[in-house]
């Protein structure tokens, strides 16, 4: 552990980043925590962004909540991913916030996923719940861009979802439309309405909802590059 500290700049470079990434591998969440003054809740039910908060602080992260990359500077954006035994994802991974209102002339190549999705570093984290949080392991992380086939399945699917929002189906959209990508209601509470577009182009009020990857996707990604 000595000399290991959370970096008290944004990272100036890819490389410097990946840099940084690769030293937490190895290490628990309790380890970073004692060393980042973060206090560890006892699970993820009411901090379910917790451990990209405490790899946020060891990586120099400066967007926060704002709808900008992690690392806006370098155009990167911070996944952390929990994964089983086998290395391979537990959830699906949430990406941005659909916009349900609005969406004449938007296109795959100026769309808020395409963004987000454009680099990604990956941090995998264990995720099984009877490893308690302290506990559990970063793994290697992975500076990742869509390939062609990539960026190729994630645009049809997009495009498939946005249609039926333009079209006032919003309601009709569950989790299994889309391959990769899938859109479902993202709120803390059903009290949390948003403008949509209805059948009929009228406005209606109803969950504001979220773009995630599907974890065949992500498992995918992960085999590939760390050769599962």
């Amino acid at each position: 552990m000595s000399g290991l500290a959370p970096l008290r700049h944004s990272p100036h470079s890819e490389a410097e980043l990946l840099a940084q990434a690769q030293l937490l591998a190895g290490y628990t969440l309790g380890e970073l925590a004692a060393i980042a003054n973060l206090p560890i809740p006892p699970d993820l039910k009411r901090d379910k962004g917790w451990i990209g908060v405490l790899l946020e602080i060891w990586l120099g992260a400066s967007a926060g909540s704002k709808p900008e990359q992690d690392f806006a500077a370098l155009g990167v954006e911070l996944k952390t991913i929990p994964i089983d035994r086998q290395g391979r994802p537990l959830e699906t991974t949430f990406v941005c916030v659909a916009p349900l209102t609005g969406n004449s002339g938007v296109t795959w190549e100026t769309s808020h996923v395409r963004h987000k999705l454009k680099r990604v570093l990956w941090i995998p984290v264990e995720g099984e719940r009877e490893i308690p949080l302290a506990e559990r392991h970063v793994g290697s992380p992975l500076l990742w861009s869509p390939n062609e086939e990539e960026d190729c399945q994630l645009r049809m699917d997009w495009e498939e979802l946005m249609d039926l929002i333009v079209l006032g189906q919003v309601e009709r959209i569950t989790a299994r439309h889309g391959e990769v990508l899938q859109l479902r209601p993202k709120a803390a509470n059903s009290k949390a309405l948003t403008e949509a577009v209805g059948t009929h182009g009228e406005p209606i009020l109803t969950l504001p909802r979220g773009f995630y990857l599907k974890k065949n996707f992500t498992a995918a990604l992960l085999s590939r590059h760390f050769l599962l």
